[in-house]
């Protein structure tokens, strides 16, 4: 007896985790499409005003890409769940050279009295970031509490943790633009790092699926 209809599109159809875990490697690459083109521009444009938040921001955008492709890395697997615990570690080292670096770049700054340039280009980019990041991290963490993924949701916690550093950047960039307030960016730095350092280890612990 030929199998019937809803069988067959049955068969046909992809599963709903396949689905789920085509949109998270797509995620996983729009992450790393997007953070390149970040780093560049906040490097280049770092080094152009010799601002150490806009060169630790691009230093961030690469560690995003690193988390990305961890998870990449991971669900492409055949064994896709057996990898993970090794790759919630490797993206725990992710947050925890995000806070030693944003940690340091900020204390130095702090006891130094260090003033960046103004950077229009800077604060531009802060701006467009706060608008893509969010998108993107609501996005993946969805995916991937939905999918199961400990890494997909702990890279998303990345993604937040680089919107936040957006807003430090903007926030530092302007009010010193503004009102010669050099002190807020490396103060509000030293936040983030305390956050980075906190999901850092809850990576390590493997409980960022739950967070």
């Amino acid at each position: 007896m030929p199998p019937s209809r809803a069988k067959l599109l049955a068969m046909i159809a992809p599963s709903p985790t396949t689905t789920l875990q085509a949109r998270a490697i797509a995620l996983a690459w729009l992450t790393v499409a997007w953070n390149v083109v970040e780093a560049v521009v906040a490097l280049a444009a770092g080094a152009a005003a010799d601002s150490s938040a806009l060169i630790g921001f691009g230093l961030d955008s690469t560690i995003e890409v690193s988390s990305a492709l961890v998870v990449l890395w991971q669900l492409r697997s055949p064994n896709a769940h057996d990898r993970e615990a090794l790759a919630l570690r490797l993206i725990a080292v992710s947050f925890f050279l995000l806070a030693a670096w944003v940690g340091f770049s900020s204390i130095s700054d702090l006891l130094t009295n260090h003033e960046p340039d103004e950077s229009y280009i800077g604060i531009g980019l802060a701006i467009v970031s706060l608008i893509v990041m969010p998108v993107l991290a609501t996005t993946k963490r969805r995916t991937g509490l939905a999918l199961g993924a400990s890494t997909v949701v702990a890279d998303s916690t990345q993604t937040w943790l680089c919107t936040a550093l957006s807003a430090v950047l903007l926030v530092g960039l302007g009010t010193n633009a503004a009102f010669g307030w050099w002190w807020m960016d490396p103060t509000a730095g030293l936040v983030i790092a305390a956050v980075a350092l906190r999901e850092g280890r809850e990576a390590w612990r493997g409980e960022n699926c739950c967070a």
